[in-house]
Formats: C-alpha cells, sequence, structure tokens
C-alpha cells in the first residue's frame, strides 16, 4: 500500500473519487458536491484555517486501486466541557473493508496529531462547523440530509476495532409534516397567546438583517455556551443568512417575540439533497437551471430543521410550544412538504430531545461520534450532559 500526502489539484480529485468508488453501489448514498468538499481543505473558504491547520491522505494499494482516505485537523477553536487534553480531529475517513488498510490510515492521523501536541483524537469531524460533515454514520443508512455523512455499516467495526469510544450519538428525529401535534402544545400555546405581548413572524428574505440581529440574540444565549463556542455578532449571522437565501423558504422559518425581544427561533430549510441527488456532485450552470426549476415546480417535499432554540429565560414556560404551534399552522397547511426531519441532537441535550419525542417524532438515524485517548491509560469519560 501505498500513503499520498494531498498536495496538488490531481491528488485533490483523487481525494474524492475514493469516497465515490466506495459508496456508489451503497443504498441511500448521494454524491455531495466536489465544492463543498474542495472548500473544506481551502483557507479561502474556510475560517478554521485562521486557528488550525489540516493536512489529507489518499491510499492507493500495489496496483494504483484507491483503497482509502483521511484527513487530520488541529484547530485550537476546538474543544469540549470536560476535556482534559488537548483534542484533534480525524475526518473523510473512508476505506475499503479490511482493517489493517483502515488501522495504516488511523495510524498515520494519530501520528501527525501526537507531533501537533494533541493527547487524543475525535471523528469522524469536519475541520470547520459542527453542522456538516459530523459523526459516523451508524442506525439508519437511507438518503443523507446535506452536508452529512454517508458511510457503509461496516465502518463501525472499523473504528471501534481501532480502539474508538463511543463519545457522543447524534440522533436525527422525523415525523410526516401532517402528523397531529399532542394537545399539551396547543394547550400550553394557548396559555401564552392570551398575553398579547407575545407575537410571532416567519422570515421574510427582504429583511436578512434584522432576523440576523434577532438570531445572534437567540443564538449566544441559548447556544454559544454549549461546547466550548462562542458568541456571534451580527456580520456573522448575516453572512450564514444570505448563504441560507437562494435555498430560503420564508414560511418554513420563525421567530417568536416578547414586547418585540426575540425569545426563540426555528429555522428550517428544504433538503437540499432533494435537489443535489440529481447533479453528481457538480454544480455548475446546467445544474443551477435544473436546480431552480425544480424549486419552482415544488419537487422538494421535504424539509429540514436546522436549529431550535429558547433563550433561558423562557425555557420551561411553554415558549417552545408557542413557536412550534404558531409555524405548524402555517407549514402543516400551505407548505406543500410532506415529511420533515431535524438535523442531528446530540444525546448529551436532554431538552432537545424532549422537544422532539414531544412533537411525537421518531428517531430516523443515527451518527456517532468517536473519541480514541492516545494514552491508553487516560481517563475517559463521555460527553457531560448539558444542564
Amino acid at each position: 500500500m501505498e500513503l499520498i500526502i494531498v498536495d496538488n489539484d490531481i491528488k485533490a480529485r483523487q481525494f474524492l473519487d475514493v469516497h465515490v468508488q466506495l459508496n456508489k453501489d451503497v443504498p441511500g448514498w448521494i454524491r455531495p458536491l466536489d465544492k463543498d468538499i474542495n472548500g473544506v481543505f481551502d483557507p479561502a473558504h474556510n475560517k478554521a484555517f485562521r486557528h488550525g491547520t489540516c493536512i489529507r491522505w489518499i491510499l492507493q494499494d500495489n496496483n494504483g486501486k484507491l483503497i482509502g482516505r483521511i484527513a487530520a485537523f488541529v484547530n485550537k477553536k476546538y474543544r469540549n466541557k470536560g476535556d482534559t487534553c488537548k483534542v484533534g480531529g480525524m475526518g473523510f475517513f473512508d476505506c475499503i473493508n479490511d482493517q489493517q488498510t483502515a488501522n495504516l490510515l488511523l495510524d498515520t492521523a494519530k501520528q501527525w496529531l501526537q507531533e501537533r501536541g494533541m493527547g487524543a483524537m475525535d471523528g469522524p469531524i469536519n475541520f470547520g462547523e459542527r453542522n456538516n460533515w459530523w459523526g459516523l454514520l451508524t442506525e439508519g443508512f437511507h438518503e443523507p440530509l446535506y452536508g452529512m455523512n454517508f458511510n457503509p455499516p461496516y465502518y463501525k467495526q472499523l473504528l471501534e476495532t481501532y480502539g474508538f469510544r463511543l463519545y457522543f450519538n447524534q440522533i436525527c428525529y422525523g415525523m410526516k409534516v401532517r402528523d397531529q401535534l399532542q394537545p399539551k402544545f396547543f394547550n400550553r400555546h394557548a396559555a401564552l397567546a392570551k398575553d398579547p405581548n407575545f407575537r410571532s413572524e416567519h422570515i421574510r428574505k427582504n429583511d436578512l438583517k434584522r432576523y440576523a440581529h434577532d438570531f445572534c440574540v437567540v443564538y449566544n444565549k441559548a447556544w454559544a455556551k454549549h461546547a466550548g463556542g462562542k458568541d456571534m455578532n451580527e456580520a456573522q449571522a448575516y453572512t450564514i443568512f444570505k448563504q441560507m437565501k437562494p435555498l430560503l423558504d420564508e414560511k418554513l422559518s420563525w421567530f417568536i417575540y416578547y414586547k418585540d425581544e426575540p425569545v426563540g427561533c426555528w429555522l428550517n430549510l428544504p433538503d437540499l439533497n432533494q435537489y443535489l441527488k440529481h447533479f453528481h456532485g457538480k454544480f455548475g450552470l446546467l445544474q443551477k437551471l435544473s436546480f431552480l426549476w425544480m424549486k419552482m415546480t415544488g419537487s422538494c417535499k421535504k424539509f429540514v430543521g436546522i436549529l431550535f432554540g429558547i433563550v433561558p429565560e423562557w425555557q420551561g414556560k411553554g415558549a417552545d410550544a408557542y413557536l412550534i404551534i404558531e409555524g405548524a399552522k402555517v407549514i402543516q397547511d400551505n407548505s406543500g412538504y410532506d415529511d420533515y426531519e431535524m438535523q442531528w441532537v446530540g444525546d448529551f441535550n436532554p431538552k432537545m430531545i424532549n422537544v422532539a419525542e414531544g412533537l411525537g417524532a421518531h428517531p430516523t438515524r443515527m451518527l456517532t461520534t468517536y473519541r480514541y485517548m492516545f494514552d491508553p491509560n487516560a481517563p475517559f469519560e463521555r460527553h457531560p450532559i448539558l444542564e
């Protein structure tokens, strides 16, 4: 076997090809956009390079056939509550069903991380935000959501045999759009609806700066401190909203306010993979025209929950039910979608799990973030539960 560092465009193309060759015959696989994967490793597109570095390898057998790939990352901003050492990451792991081959790839990533002072390796994770390419698919081997890892079932055995241990599970929940919500949601909604200070509105594309501000307020109170995160500023939020704009369906994303102050948001988007599965990794002019046509004709029947949050002072007071019912009154009657699936919820987040289960949603798939301690005698603990 020959291990090759990816350091030019030809090898970068081979890095993409490994994933295609090893997954193309797996039922449910959807090829990611080439530009999305390339962007992770491009300093001009990925802000994680400001705080870290990464490397990629491809693996060939003696006949020159591509049989594996892996990337390793060091990011000073990557940390989780309870960490006792510096933790690096590995991701974009693909491998034939052979433990020796997997060991070579994983040993290579491990050595590179050790040389940079890391004491553990999480994976498979992304060099950047956690909303994309995070976790190994371990249950629910059907069409992935946009930006979600997909792999054959045997990858689980390859990682666990190597010595990776479960750090946390990432659970996705789904339901039919027109499923009847439980009476408790309507009761809790009715109680808050009596207060004229409460109101709701869905996003409007012509006012994204205001919604970016409102999103920052909710995000910084409800999420920013989770997993060692930091506050988001309005410029960052506005950039995210502008990126979402071409896909945005206004009536799918909602905010609620108390005395005109944002206290909750529920962001949903059409599942982009319902379009991309026809494009075979490309997104040139022809694909863009096809995307616009499919969007105009309503061909996408599935939408995805991206974020749901209530500011702490309104948690446990029915604001979640108020937000859900306000959105559901429109989405269930006029959206044209059939299926709803939420982006993953960590098993360390019981509040969000309760919200999902309370809706009547059921688990649709599970991904797993693993951790490998370089010192076998070092203490290992799962991700702490969020209070």
